[in-house]
C-alpha cells in the first residue's frame, strides 16, 4: 500500500486529547475518520472536543465555514469495535498507556481490519515489538507519537518494532508528510523516544535546580522559555551551537564551552528516580506561577491553554507550518 491509497481512518480511544486531536487533524485533512470509544458518553465527549477544535480554526481563519462543515459530515462514532475497524487504511490507537489495552486493540485489528492496513500507535514511550509481540501482522504495527495538541505541533515520531516492515515505515513517513506533518524515524526502538527523553532530561534539571534552591518553579519556566526555548521554536541545539560558533561553527562552540560544560555535568543531576516529595513542591510551584499570570495570559487551565493555542498558531504561521 502507498501513502496515496490512504483516504479512510479510524482513531480508537477518540475521547482523549490525544484521540480527539488525532480525529480533528485527520477530518482538517479531508479524511473520512472513524472514531472509536468503549461508550456512548465517551463519544459524546469526542464529538465536542473535535467539533471545538475545528471551532477554533475556523474562529482563527484557518478553516472555512464550508470546510469545517465538510469535515464533521466526514466524521463517523462508533462504540462497535469491528464497525470501527472495517474497510479503513490507517489506524490510530489512542488507549491508555498501558501495554495490556493496546495489545488488545492490535488483536482486534487482526480480526476485523484489512491485512495490509497500518496500525499506528500514540505511545508516548512503549515499545512496538511489545505492543506488536501477539499480532498475526506484526510487519505493519508502528508507533506514530505525536506531540499535544496532536492537531497543532507538526512532530510525529515514527517508530518500528522487530518485525515492522521498511515498507511500512515508508508509507506511514509519507503519509504523515503529505499531511503537513513533520515525521522522523527512529532507527532503532528506546524507551520514550526522542522528544520525550529531551524532555524529560531537561526537566530531571529543572527539578533539582528547584529542589536545591537555585531557584522557584516560576524562574526555572522563565529561564527556559524565554531563554533557549525561543530559539527550540525555529532550530534544534546543534543547529544552536553551529551558529553559536560563528566561522568556527558548532566544533567552536564545543572547544569554547567544552571544558566549563564537563563542570557544569559534574555539578547537575543525575538521579533515577524522582526525589520524595517533589511532586507536591512542584505542584505549590506552577499553582504560584499561574497566579501570577497576566488575566491575557490566563490563570486557569482552560484559559491557559487557549492563550497557548493562540501563540503556537502564530509561531506554525510564522515558519510556515499551518
Amino acid at each position: 500500500m502507498k501513502a496515496a491509497d490512504i483516504k479512510k481512518i479510524t482513531v480508537l480511544g477518540g475521547s482523549g486529547l490525544i484521540g480527539s486531536g488525532w480525529a480533528t487533524f485527520f477530518l482538517w485533512k479531508g479524511f473520512d475518520v472513524n472514531i472509536y470509544d468503549i461508550s456512548d458518553a465517551l463519544l459524546q465527549t469526542a464529538r465536542e472536543r473535535i467539533s471545538a477544535s475545528l471551532s477554533y480554526l475556523l474562529a482563527k481563519n484557518i478553516i472555512t465555514k464550508e470546510s469545517m462543515q465538510k469535515a464533521l459530515s466526514k466524521s463517523f462514532y462508533t462504540t462497535d469495535i469491528g464497525e470501527g475497524l472495517r474497510g479503513v487504511q490507517f489506524v490510530q490507537e489512542c488507549a491508555p498507556e498501558k501495554y495490556e489495552p493496546k495489545q488488545a486493540l492490535v488483536a482486534a485489528m487482526d480480526q476485523y481490519g484489512l491485512n495490509e492496513a497500518i496500525f499506528a500507535s500514540s505511545t508516548s514511550g512503549l515499545l512496538i515489538t511489545e505492543i506488536a509481540k501477539n499480532s498475526q501482522y506484526p510487519e505493519r504495527c508502528i508507533g506514530a507519537h505525536p506531540y499535544n495538541p496532536p492537531h497543532l505541533i507538526p512532530l510525529v515520531e515514527i517508530t518500528k518494532g522487530e518485525k515492522t516492515s521498511e515498507a511500512v515505515l515508508q508509507t506511514a513517513y509519507e503519509f504523515f508528510q503529505a499531511a503537513g506533518k513533520e515525521p522522523i524515524i527512529l532507527q532503532k526502538e528506546a524507551p520514550g523516544f526522542i522528544a520525550n527523553r529531551l524532555q524529560i532530561a531537561l526537566y530531571r534539571e529543572a527539578v533539582d535546580l528547584v529542589l536545591r534552591g537555585v531557584c522557584t518553579v516560576e524562574d526555572v519556566d522563565k529561564a527556559l522559555c524565554f531563554g533557549p526555548g525561543l530559539r527550540y521554536a525555529l532550530m534544534g541545539q546543534n543547529l544552536i551551537f553551529q551558529l553559536g560558533g560563528g566561522p568556527f561553527g558548532l566544533k567552536g562552540v564545543m572547544m569554547h564551552i567544552g571544558p566549563s560544560a564537563e563542570m557544569w555535568m559534574n555539578d547537575m543531576a543525575a538521579w533515577k528516580k524522582w526525589p520524595a516529595g517533589c511532586i507536591d513542591v512542584l505542584q505549590e510551584g506552577v499553582d504560584k506561577e499561574m497566579a501570577n499570570r497576566s488575566a491575557e495570559e490566563g490563570k486557569t487551565n482552560e484559559e491557559i491553554s487557549r492563550w497557548r493555542d493562540d501563540k503556537l498558531l502564530s509561531l506554525l504561521k510564522l515558519i510556515n507550518k499551518i
